[in-house]
């Protein structure tokens, strides 16, 4: 494997971590931007590309998201550049005679939405980090009230929320342990 792909390897896996104290940095539109153009173009089933995204930057939006999170996320979320937003689109299929042109119910679109959504967040995380952004996804806070705040229409159902910026290398903790190949993987 060629130094480039190894060192980017190391930028989108294997030095990564999981941030939840931030650097008094700026992140800009351009690079949020960046990192969405590199994400959309991962594959999801029929290329409907139901994921949506806030990003949440002002005082006054993170004061509209605070009463949402859970305690212990409040802090660290407060101080981050920004938050976004992952959601799923619920009318996601209305754009899929332009993407690609198969009929969806709406029972299997709604598992559709969800389960391509997250798969396009997870494509996300790894073109944020490939534009030198620090990531921090997290789950704890309260879907319903996010929803309500910044989805009223009911068309988008959040998923998760990840905290984006520079991160602060000085305060991570150790690195948790993974389960290994065999523990979760069967060759048959």
């Amino acid at each position: 494997m060629a130094d480039a792909n190894t060192d980017m390897l190391d930028v989108i896996f294997r030095q990564a971590r999981t941030y939840s104290a931030w650097l008094d940095q700026p992140v800009s539109d351009d690079v949020l931007r960046k990192a969405y153009d590199l994400a959309k173009l991962g594959p999801t089933s029929a290329n409907t590309m139901p994921m949506r995204i806030v990003f949440v930057k002002s005082a006054a939006a993170k004061q509209r998201l605070k009463p949402a999170l859970d305690g212990g996320n409040v802090e660290k979320t407060m101080a981050a550049p920004v938050t976004a937003i992952f959601a799923d689109d619920q009318k996601f299929y209305e754009h899929i005679p332009r993407l690609f042109p198969n009929p969806e119910n709406a029972e299997r679109a709604k598992i559709h939405a969800f389960r391509n959504a997250t798969l396009q967040a997870a494509y996300f995380i790894i073109a944020a980090r490939a534009v030198g952004l620090d990531c921090g996804p997290m789950s704890g806070f309260n879907n319903a009230k996010v929803d309500t705040e910044f989805f009223s229409d009911g068309q988008f159902k959040s998923n998760f929320l990840m905290n984006l910026g520079y991160g602060d290398k000085s305060k991570l903790y150790p690195r948790l342990p993974r389960l290994e190949f065999d523990e979760v993987c069967k060759i048959i």
